[in-house]
């Protein structure tokens, strides 16, 4: 019996020194640079986008760090349709433009536009032309904007944010996912959010670091990432 007992708990000790297994990090290991921001929005498979619904209209989202908020949504004569800021998409008078396809993010930190992707003097109004927005529509991309004081995003997630409004309500879409609306694709990665209109080759890519704006296929890159 005692053979026998001896005998079970060596097959016993066998199985499970077989069965485990032990790997030691690869110390000359370098990880692949990240895809540039056109080739992953053609690589990586879309997630289902109704999940992310913020409206009948819009798709809209939150990266898992909450620096960038993005939607995926309309424009009229330059009209923004974007539930988390008020706007006038609805107005009867803008009736008269044609709808078009855009996506519009905002950062809670982010870095400042280079000179010569300034793309208004904001009129005379004195406004300054600030980073901290982006704007794909099929054609271009833009970054920054003409406006005085802080963005929906700053206000709930920048250094002073609340942490809690429209934006704290959205759903967030995944590292390293792609969504797809109305022919722009969108991707959370690289510690940041690419979107783009592949079939045009327009794009961009923004981060707390900086951004990139995309054009004629990935033949042309301008702005910096830090």
């Amino acid at each position: 019996m005692r053979q026998t007992v001896l005998g079970i708990l060596a097959a016993l000790l066998l199985v499970v020194s077989t069965a485990c297994s032990f790997s030691a990090k690869d110390p000359h290991y370098v990880p692949p640079d990240p895809l540039p921001p056109l080739e992953q929005l053609t690589q990586v498979p879309v997630t289902e986008q109704t999940t992310l619904s913020a409206g009948e209209d819009v798709t809209a989202f939150i990266t898992a760090d909450r620096n960038v908020v993005c939607a995926m949504t309309s424009s009229r004569g330059g009209h923004l349709n974007v539930p988390y800021l008020p706007n006038t998409y609805s107005d009867a008078a803008n009736n008269k433009f044609p709808v078009v396809p855009v996506v519009h993010c905002e950062l809670a930190k982010y870095g400042k536009p280079a000179p010569e992707d300034f793309s208004d003097d904001c009129a005379g109004t004195g406004l300054g032309y600030l980073g901290g927005t982006v704007l794909l529509t099929p054609d271009k991309a833009v970054y920054g904007s003409c406006r005085s004081g802080v963005t929906q995003m700053e206000s709930e997630f920048g250094p002073k944010g609340t942490k809690d409004g429209p934006i704290s309500k959205l759903r967030e879409l995944g590292e390293g996912q792609n969504i797809e609306r109305n022919g722009l694709r969108c991707s959370a990665y690289n510690g940041g959010v690419a979107c783009g209109n592949v079939s045009g080759g327009v794009a961009f890519f923004v981060s707390r670091e900086g951004y990139q704006l995309i054009s004629d296929g990935g033949k042309t890159v301008r702005g910096t990432l830090g």
